[in-house]
């Protein structure tokens, strides 16, 4: 099953093309820096013991994702016309989203603390170096498949060419950004 990242840049590919869906991966790999030197330096362990900071990265994520349904809301119909530099948003504009919706996240910063202290080796070289390194590794293998369901959705859209599909692109967007943010609020540490 795939992650609410991986479904958020799969709807903006096929809405607005691959190009979209590969900015939006672009920011969303550059917020594991934030969590992987969260996690290497040791204040991920800080910002985990206090609920109050916990909480407001997880309202602070919760209301960013209703913003963004919100702006999926307003969307008109996209025009068919892929090819149209009207219909698609800066590089940097997406970045910063997807940067933003993933440091926001403190599931991220929750999963890297979890997943890489397992890898590091006491015998090694410096424990935080080597979490930095693990970081860069998974940061590179996520680019690799964000950006693959980008031009994958982005090559497909042009074969689902039907004003029906706009209208449930954008309804299916709405949901899971609305669904990801419910979650969010409720979920437990």
């Amino acid at each position: 099953m795939p992650g609410p990242d991986n479904i958020y840049v799969l709807t903006e590919s096929i809405s607005k093309g691959w190009r979209q869906g590969v900015s939006i991966t672009s920011g969303l790999i550059s917020g594991c820096l934030i969590h992987t030197t969260l996690v290497a330096t040791g204040l991920s362990v800080f910002v985990f013991n206090y609920p109050s900071i916990y909480n407001i990265l997880k309202f602070a994520g919760a209301a960013y994702l209703l913003y963004m349904a919100y702006g999926a809301f307003k969307e008109q119909p996209m025009a068919l016309n892929l090819s149209d530099k009207q219909a698609r948003d800066s590089f940097w504009s997406l970045f910063r989203k997807g940067f933003i919706m993933n440091v926001l996240n403190p599931k991220v910063t929750l999963f890297f603390i979890v997943l890489l202290p397992q890898f590091v080796s006491n015998d090694g070289f410096s424990p935080m170096w080597q979490m930095m390194i693990l970081g860069l590794i998974f940061m590179a293998v996520s680019f690799l498949v964000f950006a693959s369901v980008a031009l994958l959705a982005g090559k497909t859209a042009a074969a689902i060419a039907t004003p029906r599909f706009w209208e449930i692109t954008k309804y299916v967007k709405i949901a899971v950004l609305v669904g990801l943010s419910i979650l969010l609020a409720l979920s437990k540490r």
